[in-house]
């Protein structure tokens, strides 16, 4: 597999830390084994044969296949050891660390691997089980093999300083919004997507000044200056010097979820996590707040 992704014997052993002479060994020993060949090999390249190509996504099942075995087995030992992969969009970042924390105190022996990235590239980590899961609001549109299992009601809010003039209204409207300078998050991140759906059919001339990608930042601007950001309400857990003012604007509501491989084995470890999660203080604010 990893000679067919990189077409390259010397890279493949780099990654695979085995000695290029050893890869080549066990490639000529699966060759004879096969009783074909599986690569043409020159002196300035490598290319998949044709029997090369058949193989590959066999071999792909067989590794995938084997991951699992070593899953189960190692569910078997009370979450004494393996590792969870978790994927989570920006917006996700607060309402996890206290689960983060309780996780690893409790279960010592497990390792996690966070990875935080746009919505479209974590799903596709999904999609080729790089992640467990998922903790996104619900996409737009559902993809395909995708689970979605919703953990609680949230909504857009404006995000401005607490001195900030729109911090003492209920609700703030897009004309209101237009009378600002907006510091926006980039588009193809969830709450830009959400927003630019509300505000694109009412063709508003929106004042939009910066745009980023890091929602630390994108905070850190608005406790300090008069620029308004638009974002999910639960980014703003636990933060201090900002507010979060609903937008009054219909069918606002975004669903906080977990997302996962319809296929996939779901480790032990998953879902206690999850477990953790839904019981979390900042899962049970946003749950009483909507409820409110």
């Amino acid at each position: 597999m990893k000679v067919a992704e990189t077409l390259n014997f010397s890279e493949a052993s780099r990654t695979l830390y085995i000695t290029q002479s050893t890869l080549s060994q066990q490639i000529k020993q699966l060759e004879q084994e096969l009783g074909t060949q599986l690569f043409q090999r020159d002196s300035h390249s490598v290319t998949l044969t044709e029997a090369g190509e058949e193989l590959l996504p066999c071999a792909v099942k067989t590794l995938r296949d084997a991951q699992l075995c070593r899953d189960r087995i190692n569910d078997l030992r009370d979450l004494l050891a393996g590792t969870l992969n978790i994927g989570v969009t920006y917006s996700f970042s607060p309402i996890l660390t206290e689960t983060l924390l309780d996780f690893m105190k409790l279960y010592p022996g497990v390792k996690l691997n966070i990875y935080y990235k746009p919505m479209s590239e974590l799903m596709a980590m999904l999609t080729e089980r790089e992640v467990d899961f998922v903790l996104a609001f619900r996409p737009m549109e559902a993809g395909e093999g995708i689970e979605s299992h919703s953990l609680f009601q949230n909504y857009l809010a404006a995000i401005v300083n607490s001195g900030h003039p729109l911090a003492s209204k209920a609700k703030v409207t897009l004309e209101e919004l237009s009378r600002y300078d907006l510091a926006l998050p980039i588009k193809g991140l969830q709450a830009r997507n959400y927003f630019d759906a509300i505000a694109a059919p009412r063709n508003m001339d929106l004042r939009v000044r910066i745009e980023l990608n890091e929602v630390n930042i994108l905070l850190k601007l608005i406790r300090s200056s008069n620029l308004v950001t638009v974002l999910a309400e639960a980014t703003t857990h636990n933060a201090t010097g900002i507010t979060a003012v609903p937008l009054d604007v219909p069918a606002n509501e975004m669903v906080g979820c977990v997302h996962t491989s319809r296929d996939a084995y779901h480790k032990r470890s998953m879902k206690e996590f999850l477990r953790m999660l839904s019981e979390s203080a900042a899962i049970r604010e946003r749950v009483n707040a909507w409820l409110i």
